[in-house]
């Protein structure tokens, strides 16, 4: 089996000590993880205490792009989650994003 499809069978995390791929970790699919892998994030728990607002803002840099702010929010889910939070949609995160912007 390619890798590839090996990443697309994987199930989501349930808990930050299950996700060893980006992509298990709940909101992430292969363009976020590609995202995340730019900003020289590989591994899941490298998310671990880092500051959402600062991968955006390094994302935005490295790509020469303003992505849209709900990536932001899906940062925020991410690292919410590897820092042992419970599964959330990113738009959870919507609120919290206006309020630190």
């Amino acid at each position: 089996m390619k890798l590839f499809e090996r990443r697309t069978l994987m199930k989501k995390a349930t808990t930050a000590s299950d996700a060893i791929h980006l992509e298990q970790i709940p909101n992430i699919g292969k363009s976020v993880a590609n995202d995340l892998r730019l900003i020289g994030i590989t591994k899941p728990i490298q998310l671990r205490g880092k500051d959402p607002l600062k991968l955006y803002q390094k994302i935005n840099i490295v790509t020469r792009t303003h992505h849209d702010p709900c990536l932001l929010d899906t940062f925020m889910a991410a690292v919410d989650f590897m820092n042992g939070g419970r599964p959330k949609p990113w738009w959870k995160f919507t609120e919290r994003r206006k309020g630190i912007r």
